[in-house]
């Protein structure tokens, strides 16, 4: 069940669907409906459009990936095949001189492809989860980029009050470890350290707990968690 479906329309639950969408998240069935609507309901689509507006920042510490050497050079290659097939290459002279050149090129790169071709790029991991709890008007959308080893925040309700700061925790086995204290703003990245990176997994809760400024000052929460969700694999 998503976010949108426990909170339903009565707590927000159309913005959430469009943030959820905006992310990827939705299960099939879902995303094509909220597709559907899109094209028929205006105001949800205005949702859509500011949640594309309000998450954008979270990609910029995310660098552009180049595609691999073997996909482009696949491409190059099927684009040529077909660009040949419409030619009567059989006729022609200088066909078989190219053929003699081809072949020849073919035989030095499957020797010397080996030691050209650089390592395969190791999938990243990234993960998403929508933390909120009931009777609580605070919500946070979370995205995990294990390859930075950053989480991204988006504050989408609820505000700390004075002298008061949100705190990110993990919860593992029963037992809540601080994360850090959320900084203050619509959108923020937080370091993951090392040591957490490798227990952030599908299904790991995150929670929010309202603190003193600076936060906890015992190293567990001290005030109400506010918003808690499990990540989910992208």
């Amino acid at each position: 069940m998503t976010l949108a479906e426990e909170n339903g329309p009565e707590q927000r639950g159309d913005d959430i669907l469009a943030a959820e969408y905006v992310l990827g998240v939705l299960p099939a069935e879902e995303r094509q409906r909220a597709s559907a609507r899109i094209e028929s309901d205006p105001a949800f689509a205005r949702m859509v459009d500011r949640w594309e507006v309000h998450f954008a920042p979270l990609a910029d510490a995310y660098p552009e990936v180049e595609p691999p050497v073997s996909v482009r050079r696949a491409i190059h290659h099927r684009v040529s095949r077909e660009a040949a097939a419409q030619v009567d290459l059989w006729s022609s002279l200088v066909f078989w001189r190219g053929l003699a050149a081809a072949a020849l090129t073919v035989l030095v790169l499957s020797i010397a492809m080996p030691y050209m071709s650089p390592p395969a790029e190791a999938p990243r991991e990234m993960m998403v989860a929508s933390l909120a709890a009931e009777g609580s008007p605070v919500k946070y959308m979370v995205m995990y980029d294990g390859g930075t080893g950053e989480i991204g925040l988006s504050h989408v309700a609820g505000e700390r009050a004075a002298g008061k700061d949100f705190e990110l925790w993990m919860v593992e086995g029963g037992k809540p470890i601080s994360m850090g204290v959320i900084p203050v703003g619509s959108t923020m990245h937080m370091p993951v350290s090392p040591d957490m990176r490798e227990k952030l997994a599908a299904g790991s809760v995150l929670a929010v707990s309202l603190e003193p400024s600076g936060g906890s000052p015992t190293g567990l929460p001290t005030g109400p968690v506010v918003a808690t969700g499990n990540l989910r694999n992208i």
